[in-house]
């Protein structure tokens, strides 16, 4: 099929890479996807006759992708999409990827999120990504501050179904009791972009302890666009991704230091976030985000990307994979 390759692994997934692709989709002529083959992420069967672009959303030491190191893959595509600068950057130093116009870094959309005025008897919590990025870390630690604040919520939205990988939950089952359990906590699960943008309007704190690498985070753009403080480390891409306006601080890989340091920083973000001071920065990073990863904008990057590409590679003789074979190993 022309256009978005899915897996099919990638085609029952609504994850952030899936998302991300099927909003980017729907903003580009359908004519002009025709002679395109958009592989995100997991290279499968490549087909000669169409413009390969290789759509990268992972760590270049993931297996799936290690395999550009070698040039005889990188040469099986016309243009390798990245989806942020960290993230290119690591593929450049770990990868010896050539920088080259080859490669072009396009940012992951998102259709901003109207501004709604959020309540001033609680403070809302939200987490909304997959349980190892950092629940485990967020979780204890909000049931040391509902014991000294009465005015709490937190609203999890975590679970690997989002992928369709419910098995992959099974680790994480006492974590979800957890919250399940607890009077100020509302497990959610995995849910519609919809109801998790609805939960986001009303939350006053984005939550993310994480510890886990990510080349970008969608629900950190999301959260930054619902005028949520953000508060998360400076580990991989997040930095690259919020642009060093939210409420960022020092990664440290000792679980219990790392803590520590957020119970604090969290603390604090709850005492300020309904303050005049906080409400007006963060209407100005809610602004920045709607800018930077306006759909409308990248979509029309992608457009321009597209029309140029069909342009160099008009026919299907000009788009032939190179004879001399692909052979890297793992």
């Amino acid at each position: 099929m022309p256009g978005f390759d899915f897996n099919e692994m990638q085609k029952k997934s609504n994850g952030g890479t899936e998302q991300t692709c099927r909003l980017i989709e729907s903003r580009i002529t359908p004519d002009l996807l025709e002679d395109f083959q958009i592989i995100p992420s997991r290279v499968g069967q490549l087909q000669e006759n169409k413009i390969r672009v290789y759509h990268l959303h992972d760590l270049p030491q993931d297996p799936e992708t290690n395999h550009l190191k070698d040039n005889n893959s990188r040469d099986r595509f016309h243009k390798l999409v990245f989806c942020g600068h960290w993230q290119y950057n690591q593929y450049v130093n770990l990868l010896g990827i050539p920088q080259n116009d080859r490669c072009v870094i396009l940012e992951t959309p998102i259709e901003p999120i109207e501004y709604k005025e959020k309540s001033t008897e609680e403070v809302r919590l939200i987490y909304t990504s997959t349980p190892q990025r950092g629940l485990a870390l967020l979780v204890p630690v909000f049931e040391e501050l509902c014991k000294k604040y009465n005015n709490l919520h937190l609203d999890v939205f975590s679970s690997f179904s989002i992928y369709g990988w419910n098995q992959a939950d099974q680790p994480f089952q006492e974590l979800f009791e957890r919250c399940k359990n607890h009077p100020k906590i509302t497990y959610h699960g995995s849910q519609p972009n919809e109801v998790v943008r609805e939960y986001l309007q009303k939350a006053h704190i984005f939550a993310y302890p994480s510890i886990w690498q990510e080349c970008n985070s969608r629900a950190l753009i999301e959260a930054m666009s619902a005028g949520c403080l953000c508060l998360h480390p400076n580990l991989a891409g997040l930095s690259d991704t919020s642009g060093n306006l939210t409420s960022m601080y020092q990664f440290v890989d000792n679980p219990n230091v790392h803590a520590a340091k957020f119970y604090h920083l969290l603390e604090n973000s709850i005492q300020v976030v309904n303050t005049s001071q906080a409400k007006n920065y963060l209407a100005f990073v809610k602004q920045y985000a709607d800018i930077r990863f306006n759909v409308n904008k990248i979509a029309s990057q992608w457009t321009d990307l597209l029309v140029s590409l069909k342009a160099e590679y008009p026919t299907i003789e000009s788009r032939i994979l190179p004879k001399q074979m692909w052979s890297y190993k793992v």
